[in-house]
């Protein structure tokens, strides 16, 4: 569509503009920290490697879960045979793109050397992704093994009274939604309340349940008060935010920093198409204005 502007009247031209500026928002955004390091768990005993073998499968290993993590969120595999084979897991947030996915966990393999070095089992896990591997006849842990949590130092209280009955409300609609929903990943608000859920991608959906149900309980626990905390199982995890004023904010949870960019897109996206739906109403009002003095004439 091609607008004369020398044609338009100024109020016109002025929603155009307005538009144009609204067309141009940048609806992108870029998941700058779905690379932070949230926690990292080492073995104590090293590799006795004196032919090299364990650090070559490492390697492999690595490369082969760094290539997966392009096209699939979740990927499990082995390299080396009998006591030199090593076990590797990776995976992604359940709400990222293969392409955040892969950015997430290229950069593990470097981290884990770094900070654990040559280790016969490590788990490294960042904002948006983790990746864990052991070597054959390592000891198992139970899915629902406790690991890592992180409570804010922000209390609820005051102007935040029934902040236990809406996180318990939230709790349970995760344990539901990782068990209802795609893949054992769940996102939902309840009032004020942000809750984000997911389990690794080989358990069942009751399996997955009960370890989410685990999860929160650890949270009600060590977390008691805090508007904001995140309990990582084996297995699975959750994580949580509060917000007395309403979702609004980009916070440190990336599970909520998604749902609230996508909320800002949508919203400005809403404006932006009103916007054009009022351009072109004014468009026709004017020509219609124009084609009607041009039959009739103009009074004087």
């Amino acid at each position: 569509m091609v607008f004369h502007t020398s044609n338009l009247s100024p109020s016109i031209f002025s929603a155009l503009f307005f538009f144009t500026l609204l067309a141009s928002f940048p609806f992108s955004t870029i998941s700058t920290d779905l690379t932070n390091l949230i926690y990292k768990g080492c073995a104590n005993q090293n590799f006795q490697d004196p032919n090299g073998t364990y650090k070559k499968n490492l390697k492999s290993l690595f490369d082969s879960l760094v290539s997966q993590s392009s096209q699939k969120t979740y990927f499990s595999t082995t390299f080396g045979d009998g006591q030199t084979a090593i076990v590797g897991t990776y995976q992604c947030r359940g709400d990222l793109s293969t392409s955040d996915c892969n950015l997430c966990v290229k950069k593990i393999p470097a981290l884990a050397n770094k900070l654990c070095g040559e280790v016969v089992a490590a788990r490294v896990q960042l904002d948006g992704c983790y990746l864990r591997y052991e070597v054959a006849g390592f000891q198992q842990v139970p899915g629902t093994q406790f690991l890592f949590k992180i409570c804010r130092k922000n209390q609820a209280s005051g102007v935040s009274a029934g902040f236990a009955d809406k996180r318990d409300k939230a709790f349970g609609m995760v344990e539901n939604g990782v068990k209802n929903g795609s893949a054992g990943f769940y996102t939902g608000t309840y009032q004020s309340l942000y809750i984000l859920g997911q389990c690794e991608g080989d358990l069942g959906s009751g399996d997955c349940g009960d370890c989410v149900k685990i999860a929160d309980q650890r949270a009600k626990s060590d977390c008691n008060g805090s508007f904001s905390g995140q309990i990582y199982l084996q297995k699975c995890y959750i994580s949580y935010n509060f917000y007395p004023n309403g979702v609004t904010s980009i916070t440190s949870s990336s599970g909520s920093r998604h749902h609230t960019q996508r909320t800002v897109a949508i919203a400005v996206g809403g404006l932006a198409a009103f916007g054009f739906l009022v351009v072109c109403l004014m468009f026709v009002k004017q020509l219609m204005k124009k084609k009607h003095g041009g039959k009739h004439g103009d009074y004087h």
